[in-house]
């Protein structure tokens, strides 16, 4: 059991960080209190914004020395309300976002060392200086930080290549609920010295400890890419033209993003600036990126001589090469705008939701036809990373209906529906936005209690006084 904090540790904490780094004017907190959608709105005594790793130590000693909970936080753009605060103020905030410096670049190590403050974009920018991308890449670039996209174990839209977070994380630096510094910043290939502490940390959402710096692995920069833009019939078709593009290009494909027609209608609707690829309507568009190295034939004629034979072949219906980056990025727009069309459109029940590559089409229609019987009038839009078998399923109330109340009264058998669909095909209800405290009961209802049971054996033995970012990622036992 955590305490509320009292006057003496903050006291304590105003001396130790100064003016800049301890802020307890509402006003000033107000912004960092509240989920990136808000929904979900807390209260804290005091904002604490570090330096360096060792205040953040003493942050931690003094939280649990008085067992006062911590909640770290980065750009706050936390799909799940991972990084806010509970409402009843018994925790104090931990900000990360003084800590933004590029420690080091190697060409090299293809290695990037950087503070859990840097945000995403900014990491694009400097790898950029030595010839080479970090590999990684979301909507929230412009606030998404280092530490949150570390604690989330973040995708994005060149999983299909990459992989996740996870398997960028070379290193990590970070402090331990005990207030101990572990540094694991040293990038091996090779290290089979036990359990990968690293590892953990990734995707712990703060539960375990403050990651305050990581290193991650870059890439050789690109030197030309291919972006496409193709309507189709079915998600079935999307997948095997992937498959064969795969076959004939081996790992050029970086990206192969679904975006259904309602979804492109939403985007063309809403989003100044945007227009229709393609001159018919498809049941099914996909846009695809792939990219070659410096030096390396330009993908563009081998992408476009592809589509032409699958065209051919009665596999795609239509498609589009973009003939310079100007186009390239308009098409990337279109796919980019979904959530801020969405968001234009009205609230909807959003689920980041998992399956097999293989079963992806099925559950895309099948799931699709379901929902939409079971709640009547309910418009589902399904898009996403659909070669990584990740789909942002999201359910829009009936038109005509109010939004919110629809929600407050169906929303949590809509997401108990869904995600037993998910569960009957062996998927996650979370693919890459973590479970944060939005889903931790459908968490707790739906996952394998070996699971659960072994998560709370880790978040206990690391954490015993419970003071990281409590309520969070791993459910309670039921009583």
């Amino acid at each position: 059991m955590t305490c509320v904090p009292d006057a003496t540790i903050l006291a304590a904490l105003e001396r130790r960080l100064g003016p800049k780094g301890y802020i307890s004017d509402p006003a000033a907190m107000a912004p960092w209190l509240t989920d990136w959608r808000g929904r979900v709105h807390g209260h804290t005594a005091a904002l604490l914004s570090p330096a360096d790793v060792s205040e953040v130590q003493d942050i931690v000693r003094l939280a649990a020395a008085s067992r006062v909970a911590l909640v770290p936080q980065g750009g706050n753009s936390s799909m799940v309300a991972g990084a806010t605060p509970p409402a009843d103020g018994s925790a104090l905030l931990l900000s990360l976002r003084r800590m933004k410096a590029v420690r080091d670049l190697s060409a090299d190590d293809n290695i990037a060392v950087v503070e859990a403050g840097v945000v995403l974009s900014d990491l694009h920018l400097a790898a950029e200086t030595i010839g080479r991308r970090f590999p990684l890449s979301l909507g929230a670039k412009g606030t998404a930080t280092i530490g949150g996209l570390i604690s989330t174990n973040a995708g994005g839209t060149q999983v299909l290549r990459f992989g996740t977070m996870r398997a960028l994380v070379a290193g990590i630096e970070a402090v331990l609920p005990s207030g101990e510094r572990f540094d694991g910043l040293s990038a091996l290939r090779k290290d089979n010295r036990g359990y990968d502490l690293r590892q953990l940390l990734t995707g712990a959402e703060g539960t375990l400890g403050v990651v305050t710096a990581a290193s991650l692995r870059l890439v050789p920069a690109i030197g030309a890419r291919a972006v496409a833009w193709v309507g189709l019939a079915s998600p079935h078709a999307a997948l095997r033209l992937l498959r064969r593009l795969e076959a004939a290009t081996g790992d050029a494909i970086e990206s192969f993003e679904a975006v259904p027609a309602n979804a492109l209608a939403m985007v063309l609707r809403h989003i100044p600036g945007t227009r229709a690829p393609l001159s018919g309507q498809h049941d099914w568009n996909i846009l695809i990126e792939a990219t070659a190295p410096l030096g390396a034939p330009d993908p563009v004629e081998q992408l476009t001589g592809l589509l032409a034979a699958a065209a051919g072949e009665a596999l795609v219906a239509d498609a589009v090469v973009a003939s310079s980056e100007a186009q390239a990025d308009a098409l990337w727009k279109l796919r980019e705008s979904i959530a801020e069309a969405e968001r234009i459109d009205g609230a909807a029940a959003k689920h980041d939701i998992s399956v097999p590559v293989s079963d992806m089409p099925d559950f895309l229609i099948e799931a699709r036809a379901a929902v939409e019987e079971r709640f009547a009038g309910a418009r589902v839009i399904a898009f996403g990373h659909l070669g990584d078998g990740n789909i942002h399923f999201n359910v829009q109330p009936p038109l005509g209906i109010d939004p919110k109340r629809w929600l407050e009264a169906e929303g949590p058998r809509v997401n108990a529906f869904v995600h037993d669909l998910v569960a009957a095909r062996s998927g996650s209800l979370s693919a890459e936005h973590g479970i944060g405290q939005l889903k931790l009961a459908e968490f707790a209802r739906t996952a394998d209690p070996v699971r659960l049971g072994a998560l709370r054996a880790i978040k206990n033995a690391l954490d015993p006084l419970g003071i990281m970012n409590p309520g969070k990622l791993v459910p309670e036992p039921a009583p």
